[in-house]
């Protein structure tokens, strides 16, 4: 790693490992299922993790998971040799999710949604089977700001993406490590460690995605404004329920006497 690689890695470390710090996302004698797509995202989270169940304080196992969905030219061996050299205990299955969703899902929608249920309940089955207690998924920053866009533009919901869910009535745990750090971090690190980064062909199929569109937009406010992502971050974990219209958070007729901002 060069030098200014590492100054940018103990950054992320430091973000990392303060995020699990503030949300208690990994605890003594957790088994983690880290679910790895092969996207730049899942092997950092993977990296980073392995790295810090050496250095932390905390005995914590984690294993990497990879669903084949049957995609095609899918690079296990790749992805083998990544394991074997990190020493992480491994599993690679095959599901043949792709011929699934291109099946039921109509010409010109997504498949997003079909793609992420299906993968989503093998991944509680598995975590259940392999004894883990936590799923570490890789999601960051700019997927949380994504999401509350989404939300906000076409659900007709206030809400982006949690640190820690518990799902399943509570049988399972997800926990998203990567989630304060920018996605540049991660474009960055699997380029300094050449990770196998593997594509999703069922995504790449389509362009006009409102995620995609998402993306585009806060790409721009970044141009425009630098700080931009700081500011949304810190939104989402800065709200004022008194100042929103939801009367399940906020009781609006018994609310105390407040100054005005005006």
């Amino acid at each position: 790693m060069t030098a200014e690689g590492k100054k940018r890695y103990k950054k992320i470390l430091h973000q990392v490992g303060k995020t699990i710090e503030e949300y208690g996302l990994i605890e003594n004698n957790d088994r983690i299922l880290v679910a790895v797509s092969g996207g730049k995202d899942s092997l950092s989270l993977l990296y980073i993790l392995n790295d810090l169940q050496k250095k932390a304080p905390l005995r914590f196992e984690i294993f990497a998971y990879t669903l084949d969905q049957g995609q095609g030219d899918f690079a296990r061996e790749k992805l083998e040799e990544f394991y074997q050299k990190l020493g992480v205990e491994y599993y690679i299955e095959f599901r043949d999710t792709y011929s699934i969703v291109r099946s039921k899902i109509p010409p010109g929608k997504t498949y997003c949604s079909l793609c992420s249920r299906l993968r989503r309940g093998i991944l509680y089955s598995e975590a259940e089977r392999l004894g883990a207690n936590k799923i570490a998924l890789g999601h960051h920053a700019d997927d949380a700001i994504e999401t509350l866009f989404l939300n906000l533009f076409f659900n007709g919901r206030l809400a982006a993406i949690p640190p820690k869910l518990k799902a399943m009535g509570g049988r399972h745990i997800v926990i998203r490590p990567l989630i304060a750090c920018d996605e540049e971090d991660f474009v960055f690190l699997s380029r300094e460690m050449n990770f196998p980064v593997l594509p999703c062909q069922l995504c790449g199929l389509q362009e006009n995605l409102h995620r995609q569109q998402m993306k585009r937009l806060l790409a721009e406010f970044k141009r425009k404004n630098p700080v931009v992502s700081g500011s949304l971050k810190k939104a989402i974990a800065n709200v004022q329920p008194s100042h929103l219209w939801d009367k399940n958070l906020y009781k609006m007729d018994s609310v105390a006497p407040i100054a005005e901002d005006l």
